[in-house]
Parts: structure tokens; sequence; C-alpha cells
């Protein structure tokens, strides 16, 4: 009886023990009233290995009319069933103006380098008057009662934040993209 509900155990892991117990008490053929046979036990094998998932149907996240499709490269959480393939992250990307800064570097001394250290303290220092620029020229816009940013309140906003010679270089480079980008 023991040897029986351990051969019913071993080849059907899913069934819990309480019910192999009472298979193992039911006799030789191990069958009982309401209890199913080894053919309807294959086929529910079958169907959980075929589809990942057992017989039962209940919610299992996004599901219905207000599910959203998944996109292609995404990774989907619902599907975290053996036999799925997921496909790695990528790591968020860092905006910089590394890529300028080098371009402007070119432009001046074609034959000079920057190290990462030089680069890291570079693109600081662009955030931190990037920020400056744009915090000055939104409190113009608040006292002037305006909704949009212009290039003049940027304009005025630089004459006031950059000392002396700095700012009329300043002050015609930009003119000069502002004049570049409504050709366009």
């Amino acid at each position: 009886s023991l040897a029986q509900a351990h051969r019913l155990r071993v080849t059907c892991p899913a069934l819990p023990c309480a019910r192999v117990a009472a298979m193992a008490k039911a006799g030789k053929d191990g069958k009982m009233p309401g209890m199913p046979d080894d053919a309807d036990v294959d086929e529910e094998e079958d169907k959980i290995d075929k589809t990942g998932k057992s017989g039962k149907e209940g919610k299992s996240g996004k599901e219905g009319k207000h599910a959203k499709a998944s996109k292609h490269g995404k990774i989907d959480k619902t599907s975290k069933a053996p036999g799925f393939l997921t496909k790695k992250r990528k790591p968020k990307r860092k905006e910089s103006f590394a890529v300028h800064i080098y371009k402007v570097l070119r432009q001046i001394h074609s034959d000079i380098g920057i190290s990462k250290r030089g680069m890291s303290i570079m693109n600081s220092f662009m955030q931190d008057i990037f920020d400056r620029l744009a915090s000055e020229s939104t409190k113009l816009l608040r006292s002037n009662k305006k909704c949009t940013l212009s290039s003049r309140e940027v304009e005025t906003a630089a004459r006031l934040i950059l000392p002396g010679e700095l700012s009329k270089h300043a002050l015609s480079e930009g003119t000069k993209a502002v004049t570049k980008y409504t050709r366009m």
C-alpha cells in the first residue's frame, strides 16, 4: 500500500498527499469514485506542459478588453512562466553634453583630447549654466506676466548671468544659432 502510494506520487507529483493516500487505500486498481483515471491525469499533465499554465482559468494580470498590447522588445511582467523567453533590459540612457563639448574642443584645438574626469567637470559646468539660464528666464517670464518663453527672455537672462566679454560672445553665438534655425 505504501509502495503503491509512492508509485502514484512519483507518476503524478501534482496530486496532493491526501489524495495519494486515499488512492492507496482504495485498492490494487487505485480507482475510487470521483477520482480521475490515469488517462485523465495524463491529459491534465499535457495541458500543463503545452501551455505552461494549469487548467484553471482565472485572473492572471492584464487580460480582457482593457489590456494593452505588449510591444516587442519590452519585458511583459506577467510572462514569468517557464518556457517563455524574456529579453534583457537595457540600462537607462544618461543625457550629457559630452558629444557637444568634444565637437567644440575639436573646432578650437584639434590635437588636444580631454580626460574622463575633465569631461565630467565640463558636463556639470554646462548643466549648472543651463539651470541658471532657465531659472532666470522663467523669472523674467513671471515678472512680465507672460506664458511663452522666447529667445528674447533667454538673451536677457544671458546678459544678466554671464559677465562682461563672455555675455557678448554668448549673445552673438545665440543670435547666429537662432537665425540659422529660422532659415530652415
